[in-house]
């Protein structure tokens, strides 16, 4: 009975992945027919069900861009990337899109090792950096295996010495991933869908204007109390803003 349900089962996901592929080529087809709320629409059913891809957070953002919908093109792009940093088409485009944002925010000096960072380490997700923790310790135990059988004196110290810098290279490759990790969890980023919103410096509706947002907007989510969320832009500046105005990657 188990081995009826188990293959059912197999026989279900196959015919969900199916049709899943069929509704984004549809979705394709309706994008390159210039008919992009029909896509958005198929794409989005997509996501409802739980598909996350680079290619379809992509597809999405390019087919609200052509509809002039800078939040939501911004936000897939954002989203595509997260998934695939290195993806040159999604930055590109993420480039366009971000022109037609309207708040222009100079982000605060960055120390040396902030800049490595954003400029080295950030180019891989924190999966990306998994893998690549896995494929050194794969390494650094194939060579101390090697080292081990091995007979010769010369040959033993050269997988000695690879096998450590595995090891060596699998311990640093940990610490980034778990920094990778702890930095996305920690930093929760946003974009404004509002077209225009006041944050204000306590989170209620009488507190003060201190600043104004608009579509497109990139923000840090620091907290969240009731309907409203603290935010911090890459310049510095902190204020509260209703939940509703933003949405989270």
């Amino acid at each position: 009975m188990k081995k009826i349900v188990f293959l059912l089962l197999i026989i279900a996901n196959s015919i969900a992945a199916q049709t899943e592929n069929e509704n984004f080529l549809s979705a394709n087809d309706l994008y390159k027919n210039n008919k992009f709320e029909e896509a958005v629409a198929l794409y989005q059913k997509i996501e409802s069900n739980g598909l996350v891809s680079t290619e379809l957070f992509y597809n999405l953002g390019n087919s609200f861009y052509k509809l002039n919908k800078v939040g939501p093109s911004i936000y897939y792009y954002e989203k595509a990337l997260k998934l695939d940093p290195l993806n040159v088409d999604v930055k590109n485009n993420l480039v366009f899109a971000k022109r037609l944002a309207l708040d222009n925010i100079e982000e605060l000096p960055k120390s040396i090792f902030q800049k490595f960072n954003k400029n080295y380490l950030q180019k891989l997700s924190y999966n990306q950096w998994a893998i690549v923790v896995v494929v050194f310790s794969v390494l650094g135990s194939l060579f101390f295996l090697l080292f081990y059988f091995a007979n010769n004196s010369t040959t033993k110290r050269v997988y000695f010495i690879v096998s450590s810098l595995g090891f060596i290279l699998l311990t640093v490759s940990f610490l980034i991933t778990y920094n990778q990790y702890s930095f996305s969890e920690n930093n929760k980023q946003a974009i404004v869908f509002a077209e225009k919103t006041d944050v204000r410096n306590a989170p209620t509706l009488n507190s003060e204007e201190v600043f104004t947002l608009h579509e497109g907007a990139k923000v840090l989510v620091l907290d969240t109390v009731d309907n409203w969320k603290k935010i911090k832009l890459v310049d510095g500046k902190l204020g509260w803003i209703i939940a509703e105005e933003i949405k989270e990657l």
